[in-house]
């Protein structure tokens, strides 16, 4: 096995549980999974958000959970056609749920030592 395919496999793995009580039901909180941002993902919400890792909007965090966001399998937890439904949200909520898809992440410094 090549190096780059240790690296695609060890990516798979490392995917952050984020508990969201307020989007739960009766069985209990809603729970979904995001894998650590990457580069591509970062280049991708730049190229609508400019200015993404210095003034993060709230249409640039709920970009953010759209892109990231999967169910334990893998799957997409949301599609575009979902983002009105979460600029309903409250703040605190999707504001919560995208920094725990930053993860790690401090500041630009961080990202542009990758």
């Amino acid at each position: 096995m090549g190096l780059a395919e240790n690296i695609r496999n060890n990516r798979s793995k490392a995917r952050t549980k984020i508990v969201v009580e307020a989007w739960g039901d009766d069985a209990g909180p809603a729970v979904i999974f995001s894998s650590p941002l990457t580069a591509g993902d970062i280049s991708k919400i730049q190229r609508k958000h400019k200015d993404f890792l210095n003034n993060t909007s709230v249409e640039a965090m709920i970009d953010l959970i759209i892109l990231k966001a999967e169910s334990e399998d893998g799957e997409k937890s949301f599609s575009i056609e979902d983002r009105p439904i979460l600029m309903r949200e409250n703040l605190n909520v999707i504001s919560e749920v995208a920094g725990q898809m930053f993860g790690d992440i401090d500041s630009i410094e961080d990202i542009e030592k990758n």
